[in-house]
């Protein structure tokens, strides 16, 4: 695919490793104006400068923080609106698997608040400037593991009644796929689309943060038998840069098709329920 980016506007989280990482790369060498949001400052300083250095592209920024924290995905969406009027792509792909429970400083639940509210509140801090970007897009990166998910509202934000955390992924990649459906149905009549996508299974770093036999598995088996990460980036980057893709809006994908959704991810009122209780959580 080859689309000239020069100009566009993009900000995209969890850009430090990973499918984040190999999306930032072909967005810096087509030329687009990017900022890549990461939690460490050291190692997304140095993913910069890798990217400047790959890409020969010298508009690229960077902006820290902890995105499980409420306060600062708004610092965040304040750092980057102060030097940006505009925004064509927001590219929420953050996300981790916790293998214990593990709460917030806000009291929440943290796979819930970095795989789902980070999403919620960063978008809901970019609308207007979205909105001012002819043919915006907000791209977010679910998981087929979304059929895994519940999600029961009543106890999804702060998981008190046992944790699972299959279950606690599973509910938060399910809450992407909702929060794209609502949102996508909120944006009908404008000229900003909202879409997702399952990216695979991706040889990364993704799930090496927990001990235990399981991640001794993972760092066997995937090198044989998960796909790179630029195979699992190419439906990422087409969502946020081809045409082709101009048209969609609200959809799931795989592989750059849309694809088959779970009963409960296709609920609208689940969808509702959940932006309204993400709205009392982020406290708007």
């Amino acid at each position: 695919m080859v689309h000239d980016l020069r100009g566009r506007v993009f900000l995209l989280t969890g850009a430090t490793e990973g499918i984040g990482k190999a999306a930032a790369l072909d967005f810096a060498r087509r030329g687009a104006r990017l900022t890549i949001v990461g939690r460490d400052r050291d190692k997304t300083g140095r993913v910069l400068a890798e990217l400047m250095a790959a890409s020969g592209n010298a508009d690229l920024r960077m902006l820290v923080g902890d995105l499980s924290r409420l306060a600062e995905v708004r610092a965040v969406a304040e750092a980057f609106r102060a030097r940006h009027e505009r925004l064509d792509v927001l590219v929420n792909n953050v996300g981790a698997v916790f293998s214990t429970r593990q709460v917030t400083a806000d009291g929440l639940e943290l796979t819930f608040a970095l795989n789902h509210l980070s999403y919620f509140l960063l978008t809901s801090l970019m609308r207007d400037i979205l909105a001012r970007s002819p043919g915006s897009r907000v791209v977010s990166t679910s998981s087929g593991a979304h059929r895994m998910g519940k999600l029961d509202l009543g106890d999804v934000a702060r998981c008190e009644k046992g944790y699972s955390a299959y279950r606690a992924y599973g509910d938060s990649k399910l809450a992407n796929i909702l929060f794209t459906r609502e949102l996508a149905r909120r944006l009908e009549g404008t000229d900003t689309t909202a879409n997702c996508f399952h990216p695979g299974w991706v040889s990364t770093g993704f799930g090496l943060n927990n001990p235990g036999f399981g991640r001794r598995l993972l760092k066997v088996a995937a090198p044989m038998l998960a796909r790179s990460p630029e195979k699992g980036a190419e439906t990422l980057v087409w969502l946020a840069a081809s045409p082709e893709a101009a048209g969609f809006n609200g959809e799931y994908f795989h592989d750059r098709k849309v694809s088959r959704l779970s009963s409960r991810a296709k609920d609208p009122a689940l969808a509702a329920g959940l932006w309204a209780l993400s709205e009392q959580l982020c406290g708007g």
